[in-house]
This record gives structure tokens, C-alpha cells and sequence, in this order.
């Protein structure tokens, strides 16, 4: 068994360096291509013993590669009658590169004029299977028609090709009631259809796994279940989606756009309600975290995540810091705490204590040698108390901050009002009043505020827009808000229904 188990991790290993080994007869059969080119239009002068060189190479390439992406199919996850395509073009290549080595080098023709006749139909059919394996060998990584889906008008109709597809078409659509809303069909899927079906469908299914199709997504990969009814924390789908973004089995993998937070929220209560495919939100029960994620599927752009203003964007696209220290990112990791980059080469940070609720106003001293680095923060459900906001108050960069469900109270609202960048808060669930309100007048950035389940009244809120007009306020539904629109007959109010303007 062990020895099975090496052999296997080989075959992993080795296959995996198969877009490496790819581009070297890619390379070297089309500059042998060239300098025949050349040499015929007598535009260069070469030697044959350096075309053959060339070659040789090429079709040790060919080879190599051939063995490597035989070993990488073995994982699984690839569409089969396009996996046995790509084979076979490999192998003609491969093929074609020794046929038109041997006929160069004349080692088995050398009384025959046969190795002439050979050598360029050996090098055209070489290149030709070069393309042609290259296009469907993008397809297998990165979906179906991938060389051709950018191809623009008017050459997309001569080709027969169906209309471009606009950008972000596959990203979630506002929905005018959130409440009516089939849970599945509106919003889960969608989430999915964005971030997770290009790797998972009929033509490409990653780890033996479709989400294309509800029943499919149920039945799971090769991995076991991709969630578990009712026990989203057990689901593999939320726990890939919460690994640190360098770890490989982070989904969606690195150098993909990932899920918000919001969406990772819809996700996890989805699954925590059962995974539903016919009710509505208003048939289920909403937790306070996933309220806020619920209320900004009515708006064009949601406030959190990825969907940050442009000017937002293009504040922390100015930052210009050190890289963090490993040090300081390896001890944050062992108390729970995730630290990612907010993009790919990016410096700054997106600190995340989703797996560790048991975090403590002591160990979030940890993030101060990352106080120029952290922009995003969520420190929801933890045990920290009015007590962190000193070190909250280092964190000069900060832009959106989650405090939702943990300790702290008007106190802490004396410091955070002091952060220069801060544009988002979130204060669902705390201690927070109108005395607290009357601190955060001062935070002229701040655009976004939640103030579900605090002690905040009418009158604190209205007297904070005054101070900020700009300020957007979420205050949630109140029960005698539900009573009244009962009374006359009404569904209940949508989430923008009840915003303070």
C-alpha cells in the first residue's frame, strides 16, 4: 500500500510539470519551422547540423511531455473525448519531431532519397499537431472554445462562432426581492456559475466534481461529498473556500477571482438550512451573519468583498508597502487566524478570524507588526472586547472592518473613528448606542455601516446623516416593523425598505 501510495504521489509530482515540459517543442519545432523558412527564401544561413540539434531536442521534449501530461490525465477530471484528443496530437507530435530529426541526421537514410521526402512533411505535420494539441490542451485547463472565446466581430460570425458573451454576465444579478428569491435557482447557483462551474462542468469536471447540476453537486467527486446537509463548518466546499490562498487545495485556486465573504456567508447558511433547491429566503431562517450578504443582492454592488467602489480601488491599488514578514503571518496562522493578499502580488492584507472564535484581546496584538499591511479585517464572532481597539487603532490602512457578534461597545468607537481609511464597519450584534454614534460623526470616509440588533435608536442614526449625508446605514428589520406591514396586509420590507437615507 505504501508503495502504491509513492508511486501515485510520483505520477502527481512529475505530471504536474507537463505546462512546463509543453512549451519546449512548441518552441523548438516552430524555430526549426522558421530557419527552413529562411534558409528556402534565402533570407538566412544555417547549418543543418543546427537545425538538427533543434530538432533532437524538440523530440526529446515531445517525448517528456508526452509521459508528463500522461500522468497528469491519471488525476482525473478532464473530459474524456477531449483528454483522448489531446493524446493523440501529443503523441503525433512527438512522433512527427523524430521523424524529422532521423531524416535530417540521415541515420537510417543515408543510401535512400527517402529521408528527404520526409523531412518537411515531418516538420509541417509537427507543427500542425502543435496547434492543434495547444488549443485543445487549453481547453482541458481552462474550458471549452478557451483560445476562441475572445474572438472579436465581425470575424466571430464568419467562423460561425456564437456572440461574445459580455463581461461579468456571470456574475450575480441584482434581485428586486431578496425575500421571494428561490434560494438555489436566484443565489446559490449563481454563486456557483461564477466562481466554481469553469472547473466544474460536463466538458472539465476537477477532482472527478461537477456543480453544473444541482444532483451532480450532491453526488460529489473524488473527494467524497462536496457539503454536508445542514453542517456547513463539515462541507468541504466552505472549508476549501476559507483555506489560506496559497494552500493548493484553496478553491477557487490562486490567480482565480474568489468569492466574497458575503458570498462564502450565502454558501455556508445555505447548507446550514439543509441545501434547499425549492424554497424561498422568506422560508428560511436568516442568521445575522448572512443578513447582510442577503440585503446586498438588491443593490447593483454590494458593500463589502469584491465589490468595492472604484475609488476605493483605486486608494489601496496607491498603498505602497513592505511585504509582510513570514514570521508575523506564520504566528497568526497558528492562533487560527487566516492572513491572505487581497490580490495576486499584492502586499496588503485580508485578515480573516472565521476559524477562530476563541481569539483574545492578547493575541490580537499579533497584528500589529501588520499595521501598514492590513486593509481588511473580520473579526466577527470572536471573544475580543473594547480592550482591542488599541490595537485596532495602529491599523492606519484599514479600510473595511467586521466587528460583528463580539464585545465591544461605545469605547471602542472613540479609537476606530480615528482610522484615516476607513470606509466600511460592521457592528451587527454588539453593545453599540447612540452615544457610540455620535464618535463615528468624525469618520468622514466611512460610507457603509450596519447597526443590526445594536441599542442605536432613530434618532441616533438620523442625527449620524446629518453629520455624514453620504453615509449609507443598515439598521435591519425591527419586529414592529414586520407587525405593521402584517396588519395592513403587506410582505414583509426589503432591506432598502428600511435603510436610513
Amino acid at each position: 500500500m505504501i508503495l502504491l501510495q509513492a508511486s501515485s504521489d510520483w505520477a502527481a509530482f512529475i505530471g504536474r510539470f507537463h505546462p512546463v515540459l509543453v512549451h519546449l517543442p512548441i518552441g523548438f519545432l516552430l524555430l526549426a519551422g522558421l530557419l527552413e523558412l529562411g534558409r528556402l527564401t534565402n533570407k538566412v544561413e544555417v547549418k543543418d547540423s543546427t537545425i538538427s540539434f533543434i530538432l533532437f531536442w524538440s523530440a526529446i521534449g515531445a517525448t517528456a511531455s508526452c509521459i508528463a501530461g500522461y500522468l497528469l490525465s491519471l488525476g482525473g477530471g478532464y473530459e474524456t473525448e477531449l483528454l483522448e484528443e489531446h493524446k493523440w496530437q501529443g503523441i503525433w507530435v512527438a512522433v512527427a519531431s523524430w521523424v524529422a530529426w532521423v531524416s535530417k541526421t540521415d541515420l537510417l537514410f543515408q543510401n535512400f532519397k527517402l529521408g528527404g521526402l520526409l523531412y518537411l512533411p515531418a516538420l509541417a505535420i509537427g507543427g500542425l499537431f502543435t496547434m492543434v494539441a495547444g488549443h485543445h490542451g487549453g481547453s482541458l485547463t481552462h474550458g471549452e472554445g478557451y483560445l476562441t472565446q475572445e474572438t472579436p466581430e465581425p470575424f466571430r460570425a464568419w467562423a460561425g462562432i456564437e456572440p461574445k458573451t459580455e463581461k461579468g454576465s456571470d456574475e450575480i444579478k441584482p434581485i428586486a426581492d431578496v425575500n421571494n428569491a428561490l434560494v438555489y435557482q436566484d443565489i446559490v447557483n449563481p454563486i456557483l456559475k461564477a466562481r466554481c462551474v469553469q472547473c466544474h462542468n460536463a466538458k472539465k469536471s476537477k477532482g472527478d466534481l461537477r456543480m453544473d447540476e444541482i444532483e451532480l453537486l450532491k453526488k460529489g467527486g473524488e473527494n467524497g461529498p462536496a457539503f454536508i446537509a445542514g453542517k456547513s463548518e463539515e462541507s468541504e466546499l466552505i472549508k476549501r473556500c476559507l483555506l489560506p490562498l496559497e494552500d493548493e487545495n484553496h478553491m477557487p485556486p490562486k490567480g482565480k477571482t474568489q468569492l466574497s465573504e458575503g458570498q462564502v456567508a450565502i454558501l455556508s447558511w445555505w447548507i446550514d438550512q439543509g441545501a434547499p433547491v425549492d424554497k424561498k429566503v422568506a422560508e428560511l431562517k436568516t442568521t445575522d451573519a448572512v443578513k447582510p450578504a442577503l440585503a446586498a443582492l438588491s443593490k447593483p454592488q454590494s458593500a463589502e468583498g469584491n465589490a468595492s467602489s472604484s475609488s476605493q480601488k483605486d486608494e489601496l491599488a496607491s498603498l505602497n508597502v513592505s511585504a509582510p514578514n513570514a514570521n508575523d503571518i506564520e504566528a497568526l496562522k497558528k492562533v487560527g487566524v487566516l492572513a491572505t493578499p487581497i490580490a495576486t502580488g499584492s502586499h496588503l492584507l485580508d485578515i480573516n478570524a472565521v476559524n477562530a472564535s476563541s481569539l483574545t484581546d492578547s493575541q490580537l496584538a499579533l497584528l500589529e507588526p501588520l499595521s501598514e499591511q492590513i486593509v481588511w479585517l473580520k473579526l466577527n464572532n470572536t471573544r475580543i472586547t473594547d480592550q482591542a481597539a488599541s490595537t485596532l487603532s495602529q491599523l492606519k490602512n484599514l479600510q473595511k472592518l467586521h466587528l460583528e457578534n463580539t464585545a465591544i461597545s461605545d469605547a471602542s468607537l472613540q479609537k476606530i473613528k480615528d482610522l484615516p481609511r476607513l470606509t466600511y464597519l460592521n457592528l451587527v450584534g454588539t453593545k453599540i448606542t447612540d452615544q457610540g454614534l455620535k464618535e463615528l460623526a468624525a469618520a468622514k470616509k466611512l460610507t457603509s455601516l450596519h447597526l443590526w440588533k445594536t441599542n442605536v435608536t432613530e434618532a441616533g442614526v438620523s442625527a449620524l446623516k446629518q453629520a455624514n449625508a453620504a453615509l449609507e446605514i443598515t439598521t435591519g428589520i425591527t419586529e414592529q416593523q414586520i407587525a405593521e406591514f402584517v396588519k395592513v396586509g403587506q410582505s414583509a420590507p426589503k432591506p432598502e425598505e428600511v435603510k436610513k437615507k
